[in-house]
């Protein structure tokens, strides 16, 4: 698993590959792979800071579950990490989806918490939406 260290070393990577070019596109391909290395990191430090507030996976009837196959590349630990990675992929490119979208995506994330909770996690990601909206927003 990639720690927000390694993360934060390929920020700065790029942050120095952006000192030695002079090409203003490449310049802003640099800084968005920076600011994307920089997002990352912050949201590995971010889910550590605040894991014991995240609502834990469910454990389904172990019976209740496919066989994985023994050559499967992805364990199961592995999962909640992709998922990460997905959810911090989206929340980067937020900006450019459609209304549309943003809505089908928030209302099916809203969905996946217990049917008690929906409203508390529903507000959570309003919240976090809010918070983050010109996180992604090209810096001037």
């Amino acid at each position: 698993m990639i720690t927000s260290q390694q993360f934060r070393e390929r920020a700065v990577e790029f942050g120095e590959l952006v000192k030695q070019t002079h090409h203003p596109d490449a310049i802003r391909e640099l800084q968005r792979q920076q600011r994307s290395f920089t997002d990352l990191a912050d949201n590995e430090d971010w889910m550590s800071r605040n894991l014991d507030k995240t609502v834990p996976p469910t454990s389904p009837d172990v019976s209740d579950l496919p066989t994985p196959a023994e050559d499967d590349p992805i364990v199961s630990e592995d999962k909640g990490y992709i998922l990460a990675c997905l959810g911090a992929a989206v929340i980067m490119q937020w900006n450019t989806f459609p209304t549309r979208l943003q809505k089908e995506l928030f209302d099916n994330a809203s969905s996946m918490g217990e049917l008690l909770q929906s409203d508390v996690l529903k507000g959570q990601i309003a919240r976090f939406l809010h918070n983050h909206k010109d996180d992604a927003a090209p810096k001037a």
